[in-house]
């Protein structure tokens, strides 16, 4: 994931997210490292709009965002 943003980042004017599997929380039960991926689109001067797509597992479900929120705002 993070060599395909790096490569191809002129191009990419819209980034989706969502936990894998199940579209939840980006935390460690994920598969992918969002942290790490935040990183790489920050790297590239990405000003564009990060959307983020979750099912919360755990109460309340706008804690779920507010992490997401707290990853990408680096």
């Amino acid at each position: 994931v993070i060599r395909t943003i790096r490569q191809y980042a002129p191009m990419i004017g819209h980034y989706h997210t969502a936990g894998n599997p199940g579209r939840h929380e980006l935390d460690a039960s994920q598969e992918l490292n969002y942290a790490g991926i935040a990183q790489a689109i920050a790297d590239t001067d990405f000003r564009g709009f990060v959307a983020h797509e979750c099912i919360p597992t755990r109460a309340p479900g706008l804690d779920a965002l507010a992490d997401a929120q707290r990853i990408f705002a680096r």
